[in-house]
């Protein structure tokens, strides 16, 4: 898969995709003889990895230790669940800071939905 449909794909630029390669989010893309990255189905999940990741808040440098670990095979699979755990609790605490707000919203519109529909039932007599 060509850098452009990877791109549009994740709604990621493709200068970001480069920089992730530069900076070893991903390993080195194989390229075409004409020097066009042509990217492997395990490089476009490893690119939909970090695009989740990173949507989540994980810090890019948490991601480079977690693949470079990924880079350095099996034997690393403790560490990265380390990784991984460390990321859980804040994660989890600004989902539930997020739900909050959400809650809030969702309040915020059935006051006005309930202000409305009073206005327009006292309307609606006044018209009677």
């Amino acid at each position: 898969m060509k850098i452009a449909e990877v791109s549009q794909r994740y709604g990621i630029s493709t200068d970001t995709l480069r920089y992730y390669e530069r900076i070893g989010l991903i390993p080195p893309v194989t390229r075409s003889d004409s020097g066009i990255r042509d990217y492997s189905e395990l490089d476009v999940r490893r690119v939909e990895f970090i695009k989740c990741m990173r949507s989540a808040g994980l810090p890019i440098e948490v991601l480079i230790d977690y693949m470079e670990l990924v880079q350095r095979g099996d034997q690393t699979i403790e560490a990265r669940k380390e990784i991984l755990k460390e990321q859980h609790d804040p994660l989890t605490g600004r989902i539930q800071e997020m739900q909050q707000t959400l809650d809030l919203l969702n309040h915020k519109i059935q006051v006005y939905e309930d202000a409305i529909l009073t206005k327009e039932k006292a309307i609606v007599r006044a018209e009677e």
